[in-house]
């Protein structure tokens, strides 16, 4: 089949790119996720549309600010292009907060210290007044009810009984939001001792006979880890919470392609400034290698702002995070919940590079692709520079080929070596930031 690449003015280009068809807006003010997919690849909201993962990672902020302060970091969030916020319910000293797990006045979550059948109703009217600001924002809350990095001893110190009772009385009171995904475990690195397990599903179950309706989630273990690594969580959960420091394609591709497949999101990887951060590229290509190895999205982090280490203020509009949103804002231009993992490499046949399991993400030069079923879209994540094959003859006719930067979100038109069959595609040297990472992307209407 003979495929013209249309090389047209970057206007065109922008042009082709906004399809706000994709995903109309419906009644409601704000959209949340509600509902798996038909084919269970992406979360739906409650209008029945594709909802995209955008979020922040500001665990520690129930404990941290007054709600008023809460309210101005919420419009910070929202304004930088933030539609998902991880908050935990209990915060300790080492993740943010206080002894006994006290707020910054001094509000502890229970009357009784360490016994989870006494909660202190000052302190979750305030979690509940700044869920209710959260949403007011339009923000979805993934709400940790007790993660177990800093907690899991609480759960065995108290036990299944009051850990069920505890989830349960965490479900009668949210249930009435409509902006909570519950987020289970974090750094469950024990979830293979059946006992610690049944402490963390006791709380989900609880939470779950009296809030059937919210989504549900749990995190694992590092360095790497999916939520069905442990199948009995199957039963539990609606979304498959990918977590790696390594690359992020192939904890995300595998969680894809296991035959009981939820909807996979990274919920975990390396945050700015912490880990093996090395720069904006680092996360950059977390985040473009999950999207297309088939994530519905993604859960940012900060090394400043997850537990707000003194001095945040000055971390909130950062490269990364402006980087983010010129990421999520070319998916959600274009039918991301529709693209299929180039797994095969029948669309990227030559210059893919090394698909590493392990490593470092800054070490990994692998290409990601996708394509829609129909041939109407790909797009091809390249970390470094090269000369990619690809093979246009995948792709419908009319097809229009340019390069988007990933760091300041201009595009440019792309210059194959042909309009058909294998054609050979070159980055075009330095991004705006001196770097050598580009997306492909080739879209047509015909």
């Amino acid at each position: 089949m003979r495929i013209p690449i249309l090389l047209t003015a970057i206007v065109l280009i922008t042009a082709v790119l906004v399809t706000p068809s994709a995903q109309a807006p419906g009644p409601g003010r704000f959209a949340w996720p509600t509902s798996v997919s038909a084919n269970g690849r992406y979360l739906l909201d409650q209008r029945g549309h594709p909802y995209l993962i955008a979020g922040d990672s500001p665990q520690a902020l129930f404990v941290t600010m007054s709600v008023a302060q809460a309210r101005t970091f919420l419009t910070d969030r929202r304004a930088a292009g933030f539609n998902t916020l991880w908050l935990n319910t209990l915060v300790g000293p080492d993740q943010g907060g206080h002894p006994d797990d006290a707020t910054f006045d001094g509000v502890a979550p229970f009357t009784t210290a360490g016994d989870l059948s006494t909660p202190n109703p000052r302190y979750w009217d305030r979690v509940e007044e700044m869920i209710s600001a959260a949403a007011d924002h339009g923000l979805t809350v993934w709400l940790n009810p007790a993660e177990t990095c800093g907690h899991l001893q609480l759960l065995r110190d108290n036990g299944p009984d009051k850990a069920y009772d505890f989830g349960a009385d965490l479900g009668r009171r949210f249930a009435k939001y409509p902006n909570i995904v519950w987020l289970n475990g974090c750094d469950l690195q024990t979830w293979r001792d059946p006992k610690d397990d049944a402490l963390v599903m006791a709380v989900s179950r609880g939470i779950r006979d009296n809030d059937p309706a919210h989504l549900q989630t749990v995190q694992l273990n590092y360095d790497s880890s999916g939520s069905l690594d442990d199948p009995s969580w199957r039963p539990m959960i609606q979304l498959d919470a990918a977590y790696t420091y390594y690359p992020t394609y192939a904890q995300v591709l595998k969680e894809y392609d296991r035959p009981d497949a939820l909807p996979v999101y990274m919920t975990e990887g390396n945050y700015e400034d912490e880990h093996d951060y090395a720069g904006p590229h680092t996360l950059r290509r977390q985040e473009y290698w999950a999207m297309l190895s088939g994530a519905t999205g993604q859960l940012y982090g900060s090394g400043w702002t997850w537990k707000f280490k003194e001095g945040w203020q000055e971390h909130l509009d950062t490269q990364p995070t402006r980087e983010f949103r010129l990421m999520t804002d070319l998916f959600r231009a274009s039918r991301w919940y529709d693209l299929v993992p180039d797994e095969d490499h029948s669309l990227i046949t030559d210059g893919y590079g090394t698909f590493a399991s392990t490593g470092t993400v800054n070490d990994s030069d692998y290409a990601t692709a996708a394509r829609t079923a129909d041939g109407r879209l790909a797009m091809v994540y390249v970390p470094t520079a090269r000369t990619l094959t690809v093979d246009l003859d995948k792709m419908r006719p009319g097809a229009v080929a340019y390069w988007y930067d990933p760091t300041s979100g201009a595009f440019q038109p792309a210059k194959p070596s042909t309009d058909h069959g294998p054609a050979q595609f070159t980055t075009p040297g330095h991004n705006h930031l001196g770097e050598d990472d580009w997306v492909l992307r080739i879209s047509s209407a015909g």
